[in-house]
């Protein structure tokens, strides 16, 4: 599907978005987990998310689906059942690592398998830490499908970080859920914190490391999730914003957990007018509602520290940089190859149609601004999505910004984390 995107005069109004990925994901699994029933409200309810809710379902779990939630009936720690076919998990890098982690306790065989982009994505980061605790899991080159048999027992392990990765985090300590004994990750990088957050398990601080712990005594019980509204998915429409003139936008209800709010951060550096309000506690959770206002950006020297909790953002955070003030460079973000797409690579190359001049680092990029309102001008480019939902997003937003607009080649790949992306830009542009 190739979509087309006109200038846009200003953005107005106020927006309530889908809930938040990462949460949506695993309140789904801690949910099947749990024994008993587990209501979750605000669920995101895009393609990623429902691979995680039909992989459960095949492990013999019932998940209902209403208006306004999600109600999932879980079995226990010995609940799980075999299922009666290979798992398919279509985009979702989360699902397949977490729930790898979670497999390789259980008493019966299971493969994963995924489309064409996921089946690409580098698993032996969880492949080896598995193995360490004595599970019998392996890829095809540490690639999908993914073959895991049952094993007598897992045991626990201390293990250290070698990137840092939510999900390869989350993987050995949902492993560690079915121990009896600690099962310790450490990280030196702080990366997304929701699991330990959400099962509430012990994190020790020492000497510059981060140590995360978790053992049968944190097994989940059976709750009621509110998740709130998705920053990575707002971010879109925070870009959007700060480069509109005469612009303001109101965003309601949007996770603010310290390990994701670096997209805020690094944009409030760059001048960016954004505030928040009604901030709050809940499910464990900082949530709060986001004031964004039009802004004259500047671009900043970005600190490798902070890469970890702005990775998914980095595409959108590129546009921005693309309008501030001075070149924009980005650096230590050698994930973002391992990600839907190449992203260094699908933002530079997208970034060339406008005839810029781009660097392209193993580790990043930079962005050299000269003629840059012969580039507005330009007439209406056709950009790349590569398949990848936040490609797609941040150059949507990049050609409502152009004077001729833009048109983005395979867009509905959107669905994978926002389906009502075109929905929700409709309530907002004038």
């Amino acid at each position: 599907m190739i979509q087309e995107f006109n200038k846009i005069e200003k953005i107005k109004g106020k927006l309530s978005l889908p809930g938040d990925k990462s949460i949506s994901h695993r309140a789904v699994m801690f949910s099947a987990l749990a024994n008993g029933r587990s209501e979750i409200y605000n669920c995101l309810l895009s393609d990623d998310v429902l691979s995680t809710i039909d992989a459960f379902r095949s492990l013999g779990i019932r998940i209902e689906i209403d208006n306004v939630k999600v109600i999932v009936n879980g079995k226990g720690i010995n609940g799980l059942q075999k299922p009666e076919h290979e798992l398919y998990l279509g985009n979702s890098g989360t699902t397949t690592r977490l729930l790898a982690g979670i497999l390789s306790a259980q008493n019966f065989s299971t493969v994963l398998t995924g489309d064409e982009s996921l089946s690409k994505r580098p698993m032996k980061r969880i492949i080896a830490p598995l193995h360490l605790m004595g599970a019998d899991i392996s890829g095809e080159n540490d690639c999908l499908p993914l073959k895991i048999n049952p094993v007598n027992s897992l045991k626990n392990i201390e293990y250290k970080l070698p990137v840092a990765s939510a999900q390869v985090k989350s993987c050995i300590l949902l492993a560690g859920l079915f121990l009896d004994e600690k099962t310790c990750v450490i990280e030196s990088k702080v990366s997304r914190n929701h699991t330990e957050t959400m099962l509430g398990l012990e994190v020790k601080e020492e000497n510059g490391l981060r140590k995360i712990y978790s053992s049968k005594k944190n097994f989940p019980i059976a709750d009621n999730y509110f998740v709130p509204s998705d920053i990575s998915t707002a971010a879109f429409f925070i870009v959007l914003t700060l480069l509109s003139k005469n612009s303001e936008l109101h965003l309601d209800s949007v996770l603010l957990n310290e390990s994701r709010i670096g997209i805020i951060q690094v944009l409030q550096k760059m001048n960016a007018d954004i505030e928040f309000g009604n901030v709050e506690i809940m499910n464990g959770e900082k949530r709060g509602d986001i004031i964004v206002k039009s802004s004259l950006l500047k671009n900043i020297e970005i600190p490798a520290e902070i890469i970890p909790n702005i990775i998914d953002e980095i595409p959108i955070l590129a546009i921005a940089g693309l309008f501030a003030e001075g070149n924009f460079i980005i650096r230590n973000a050698k994930e973002l190859r391992h990600k839907e797409s190449d992203r260094i690579s699908s933002v530079c190359n997208n970034l060339k149609l406008l005839g810029l001049d781009i660097i392209e680092f193993d580790d990043g990029f930079e962005i050299i601004k000269k003629d840059f309102k012969k580039v507005l001008k330009k007439q209406s480019v056709h950009f790349d999505s590569y398949d990848d939902h936040r490609i797609a997003m941040a150059f949507s937003v990049l050609s409502m910004l152009l004077e001729n607009g833009g048109k983005i080649n395979n867009f509905d790949c959107v669905s994978i984390s926002n389906p009502d992306f075109l929905t929700q830009l409709k309530t907002i542009t004038r």
